[in-house]
Formats: structure tokens, C-alpha cells, sequence
């Protein structure tokens, strides 16, 4: 069965339609507008190993808030629509990922309980080209709200913006394909002893 989620969302300040496969083989097609977001996705999307198509139209003459969380927001909900019941599914990920002089830190558990624990930069002082990296954090808050994932995400130290960003980015790419995949030795059990998630 393929765990593919195709999202679309419109709101009066974006226009979004995504489509993951998460037993992809990393091929993307990303535009929202926002050459350094993009690129950020096409990152994830080829170190997880996931199958991303996005389409993004915001109102980025504004700012580009709006359409980095909402972007945040449908990746969550396809994730979350994606993995279905969870059966066989490992659930947690981990990864610590080197980016030159940066390093990253991630683990998530897909446990419908939603939950951000962000340690790297999320104020005005870093950016990239007209990029503020305060974003990141928003971003991922997005998708934890909708993955319904406890996400913890720690960049141990860095001091390139462009490398803090990517090692975080790739980094969450590595994790998440840690707890999306099957685990034979599941079967179609629960990585839970509740009964649900």
C-alpha cells in the first residue's frame, strides 16, 4: 500500500498543494516563491528519501511568514494522512547530522501529541540572503501541530546561517525517515501498548 498524501490549502493569504510519498526515492519539484525555502525542501526531500511535490502561491510581497508555516502546516497534515494508522511503523526517529562547522541535533515520535522543543537560532539577528532564519522555527512548529509529532530539534553550535539552517533541515529529513519506516518484525502491530496513537 502506498503512503502517499496529496494536501491542498487555501487561505487569503496562500495557496498550497503538496504531495509526499513517504517510500519515495527523494525526487522533488518545489516552488513557493522562496529560492532559499525551496531549496531547504528540496534538501529534505532528498535526504529523506521522500517524494515531494509543492506548489506554493503566498503573499510574500509582505512577508514571508505566512507561506513558510502554512507550507509547515500541509507537509504536517500529508505526513500525518501519509502514515495512516502507524502499524508497523518504528514511530521515533533520531539523527545527528555535521554541516561543516555546524551541528545538528533531532529526534521526533510520532505520537499525536504534538510538541516543538526548538534550541538554534529563532530570533531577527541571522539570515540568510532576505531569508530570516526565525522562520525555521515557525516552520517546524506548523508541523508539529498538524504531524501531531513531539518534535525536538537542538543545533549544538554553528555559526554560518546558511550550514545552521541546512544541518537543521537535513537533519529533520533523517529522523523523520527513521520513524516512518516499517519495521518488519512489527507486522501490522503498534509501536504502542495503548492500543492507539
Amino acid at each position: 500500500m502506498d503512503r502517499v498524501s496529496k494536501v491542498v490549502r487555501n487561505t487569503k493569504e496562500t495557496q498550497i498543494s503538496l504531495q509526499i510519498n513517504l517510500d519515495g526515492s527523494g525526487e522533488y519539484c518545489v516552488d513557493t516563491g522562496i529560492p532559499f525555502f525551496n531549496h531547504m525542501l528540496e534538501l529534505f526531500a532528498r535526504h529523506g528519501l521522500f517524494d515531494l511535490k509543492l506548489k506554493a502561491h503566498g503573499d510574500i510581497e509582505i512577508d514571508y511568514h505566512h507561506t513558510v508555516e502554512d507550507v509547515g502546516l500541509a507537509l504536517g497534515k500529508a505526513v500525518k494522512e501519509a502514515v495512516g494508522d502507524k502499524a508497523g511503523m518504528n514511530r521515533y526517529g533520531f539523527f545527528i547530522l555535521p554541516m561543516d562547522e555546524t551541528l545538528a541535533r533531532c529526534a521526533i515520535d510520532l505520537s499525536n501529541r504534538p510538541y516543538l522543543v526548538y534550541n538554534a537560532p529563532a530570533d531577527n539577528l541571522a539570515w540568510v540572503k532576505d531569508f530570516n532564519l526565525a522562520l525555521v522555527k515557525e516552520f517546524f512548529q506548523a508541523f508539529a501541530n498538524e504531524a501531531g509529532a513531539n518534535l525536538h530539534i537542538t543545533l549544538e553550535y554553528g555559526n554560518e546561517p546558511h550550514h545552521m539552517a541546512e544541518g537543521i533541515f537535513k537533519c529533520f529529513a533523517k529522523a523523520l525517515d527513521m520513524a516512518t519506516r516499517k519495521d518488519p518484525r512489527r507486522g501490522d502491530n503498534l509501536p504502542t501498548t495503548k492500543g492507539s496513537i
